[in-house]
Parts: C-alpha cells; sequence; structure tokens
C-alpha cells in the first residue's frame, strides 16, 4: 500500500511514516519547514520527503497513493488538500489509521497530559523495553536510548503518547480517544491549546471521554495533585484507579509518593529510591513515578523498574545539551507553555545551584502566539538571570510581558540580533537554555559558531 502523508514532519506523524514503513507499505509525504530530529529520521528510513503542499504532489511524488493521512496541522484552504478532495481520493487521519492498522489486539498504554507526555512515554517504554516485553512505540520525540520515535513489534503491548490536541481536519475529536487504551496516565491538566478550545472545561470534557473508553479491567494512572484530573474523574469512571504525587505535597490522596531524594513508597511502604536519574527536577520524578506505577499494571515489579531508569539516557530536546564552548553550556528544551517553562527552568536550577541561568525563549504555538499567556511569562521565567524572547511575527506586546522582569529581560524581532545579544552576554560557567517546540531558525548551532568565534 502507498501512504502519501500531509504534514509528515510533525513528530505524530513522522511516528506514522515510520510504523507503516516498517509494516513494508510504501509511505512518501509532505510538510513546510522541515526540521530535525524528524526529517533526520524519515530520510533514514528512506522516506521521500516533499517541501510544500502543491496539488501537483497529487499528479507526482503521490499518484497512484492508495490513501493520504491526513496531519491536524492540515486545514481546509490547503491546497493539496482541496486537490485530494475535489478527486475524491482516500484520506483518513493519523489516528484512525493507527488505531485500525496497528493497535488492533494490543494492551494500549496512553500517555496524556498538559505537559510531560513525551518524556513520561519514553520512560514508560524504556521500563517495557529493560523488563524484555519489547513494546511497539509511538513517543513524539526520540528518545536516545531507541533512536527512533516510533517502532512496531510483535508485541502484545503498545506504547502511545496521547496527545488531546484534535485528530485532523474532518475530525474534532482529541486523538486519544482512537487509542482504546488499557492503561492511561494522566499526567496533569491545564489549559492550552487556546485556538482550539475555549477554557479548560472545554479540555476536561475530552479526558472525560478518554476516561470512558477505558474498560473495567483497566488502569488509570493519575496525577492525585490535580483539581482538574478530579473534576474529570468526579464525572464518572469505570476502571481501577491509582494516584500519584510528591510525598511532601499533602491531601493528594495519593497511593504512590516520590520524596525529594527519590524514595517511592506505595500505600505507605517503600518500595525502592529513583536514584541515580538521568533527569533534573521534581516534574521529572513525577513523570518517572507515573511510568513505573503504569509498567507494574502490566506485571513490571517496581525493582526492575528502577533498575531500567538507572540507565536511562533521556530524549532529544529535554533539556538536551547541544555543545559548550569556552565554558558556556547550550540546551535544547521543548518547552513552550509557562508552566513548562518554569518546570524546565526548575530542573535546571537545581542542577546548576548559583551558576547564571540564560533564558532563550521562542513564543511559537498556537496558543502562545495568541498571547493568551503572555501574563505569565514573567513569572515563568523568574529562576533565569536573564530571559531573551524573539517576537518575530506575532501580534501582542512581549517587550510590554516582559516589562516586570526589567533589564533582565531582552527581546528581539531579528534572529541575527538576538543570537548576538546573547552571545554578548554569555560568559564561562553560564547555562543557556533555549525553549522553543519548533526548530527556532537553527539558533542552536548559530549561537555555538558565535560563541566559538567570540574574542
Amino acid at each position: 500500500m502507498h501512504l502519501h502523508i500531509l504534514g509528515i514532519c510533525g513528530t505524530f506523524m513522522g511516528g506514522i511514516a515510520a510504523l507503516a514503513r516498517q509494516a513494508g507499505h510504501t509511505v512518501t509525504g509532505c510538510d513546510a519547514n522541515v526540521y530535525p530530529p524528524m526529517s533526520t529520521q524519515l530520510r533514514t528510513l528512506g522516506i521521500d520527503l516533499t517541501e510544500g503542499y502543491d496539488a501537483a504532489q497529487l499528479t507526482g511524488v503521490a499518484k497512484g497513493a492508495d490513501v493520504f493521512v491526513i496531519g491536524n496541522a492540515i486545514s481546509r484552504g490547503n491546497p493539496l488538500l482541496e486537490a485530494i478532495l475535489d478527486a475524491g481520493s482516500a484520506y483518513t487521519s493519523g489516528p484512525q489509521w493507527l488505531a485500525e492498522n496497528v493497535l488492533p489486539g494490543k494492551w494500549v498504554f496512553a500517555v496524556a497530559g498538559t505537559h510531560g507526555k513525551t518524556t513520561t512515554t519514553a520512560l514508560l517504554t524504556w521500563i517495557l523495553e529493560h523488563a524484555g516485553l519489547a513494546p511497539g512505540f509511538l513517543i513524539g520525540g526520540v528518545a536516545v536510548d531507541f533512536g527512533v520515535s516510533a517502532r512496531a513489534s510483535d508485541s502484545a503491548f503498545f506504547v502511545i503518547e496521547a496527545d488531546e490536541y484534535d485528530t485532523a481536519f474532518c475530525d474534532k475529536r482529541s486523538k486519544f480517544v482512537h487509542y482504546r487504551a488499557r492503561t492511561a496516565i494522566l499526567n496533569n491538566l491545564e489549559y492550552d491549546h487556546a485556538d482550539i478550545f475555549p477554557d479548560l472545561a472545554a479540555i476536561e470534557t475530552q479526558f472525560y471521554h478518554l476516561v470512558r473508553t477505558i474498560p473495567r479491567s483497566g488502569r488509570i494512572i493519575v496525577n492525585g495533585g490535580e483539581d482538574s484530573l478530579r473534576r474529570v474523574l468526579a464525572r464518572g469512571c469505570w476502571s481501577e484507579v491509582e494516584r500519584f504525587g510528591l510525598a511532601a505535597v499533602a491531601d493528594t490522596g495519593a497511593d504512590w509518593t516520590i520524596a525529594v531524594d527519590g524514595t517511592i513508597k506505595l500505600g505507605g511502604a517503600p518500595q525502592g529510591v529513583l536514584a541515580p536519574f538521568a533527569l533534573q527536577g521534581r516534574h521529572n520524578q513525577l513523570n518517572a513515578l507515573a511510568a513505573i506505577a503504569a509498567a507494574r499494571h502490566a506485571g513490571v515489579p517496581v525493582a526492575t523498574s528502577l533498575a531500567a531508569l538507572a540507565v536511562f539516557r533521556g530524549i532529544k530536546r529535554r533539556l538536551e545539551l547541544r555543545g559548550s564552548v569556552n565554558g558556556v553550556a547550550v540546551y535544547d528544551d521543548f518547552a513552550h507553555h509557562p508552566t513548562a517553562i518554569a518546570v524546565t527552568l526548575d530542573g535546571m536550577r537545581r542542577a546548576v545551584g548559583k551558576a547564571r541561568i540564560l533564558a532563550v525563549l521562542e513564543p511559537r504555538s498556537n496558543t502562545m502566539k495568541l498571547g493568551t499567556m503572555s501574563a505569565q511569562l514573567p513569572a515563568s521565567l523568574a529562576l533565569a538571570d536573564h530571559a531573551y524572547c524573539y517576537a518575530a511575527n506575532l501580534g501582542w506586546d512581549v517587550a510590554g510581558a516582559l516589562a516586570p522582569m526589567g533589564t533582565r529581560a531582552t527581546v528581539a524581532t531579528n534572529l541575527d540580533a538576538l543570537v548576538d545579544a546573547i552571545a554578548r552576554d554569555a560568559r564561562a560557567g553560564d547555562h543557556i537554555v533555549i525553549m522553543s517546540n519548533g526548530g527556532f531558525g537553527g539558533i542552536h548551532d548559530k549561537l555555538l559558531a558565535r560563541l566559538a568565534g567570540k574574542a
């Protein structure tokens, strides 16, 4: 079968492409603004990539395609989509294709939440792999231990990052309702995706729809400290529930807890210690705890999970060290929501102590482009010694939003000027954390080169 995938370089759609290719299908695809690591992964798999959405693809690279798989970034008015509809060609969404061609008969682990989905999915997948279960998976990023974001397998188990974003132009349900999970992690729930959801209550309804699909014999691993998730489960729950939380936080009703030193308890009984662990921050301890609890549902002992996590090597674009020049370390991170920015910087601060942290932000997600959360930015950047924000093509006053930070904030609308400002200010011992959910114009390599040439 020949699949032509629209939006193929998105982390989810790129994973669909990888799974289809491994299944022996012919896969081609197109996207705009192609950037690593997904473009690299796809080319390694021998998948032809076409830049843009010219309708001529229908009689060119996509000629004879059996089905077009449409990513959720593709809207009506897209020239290729319009040509597909006019031609009456067969099309489907990525989640629907996955549900019909990969997931039937599998024990599906779905990892949902506003934050930490990619990390927690990678942690859970690695635990199951280390336990010898060889799961299939689709992760919204590239785990270092696997080198790819998606893998098909003959295993009974499949782990998937379960996004609440809409499915496609033709299906406005959240992606995760397609997956028919047996084990679900509900990591957290905040307002996001302002271009899709009018308010938090609308997102809670989608999470409730996910809960309704989980069988009685299934299990929900839920963050006990989230009021929003309490409201979701209060609307109705027919499955087993285990709650997790930080040991130092009262009133979470948690079955699973983790202390600052990594000590894990279940029902108050010690289970072991998460140490060593490569990921920084209390939020990553919670991510690990959720993964441990989910793996236990499939029979993996806590001790086995802890042994796996002790050798876990991380995920690309999650505080990934891109290089060090003249004593200045440059990191790449996917954080783009104020809460994710804050916890990322908290993890870095705990790791580097009093060393200077320079935070570099591109407000690129649809929610951030709308300026919906601009008032929260100063607080989210509070742990940085200085913040730099790229303000090109934004319809809101970035400088005004960051005014409470005073001289600790720099705003630029030109990427080269931004790189120059960061390089000028950086000095030996600094840690530069670059945060964006996109390629950010290749700023990481540009900055490293600029630092190398700095007098």
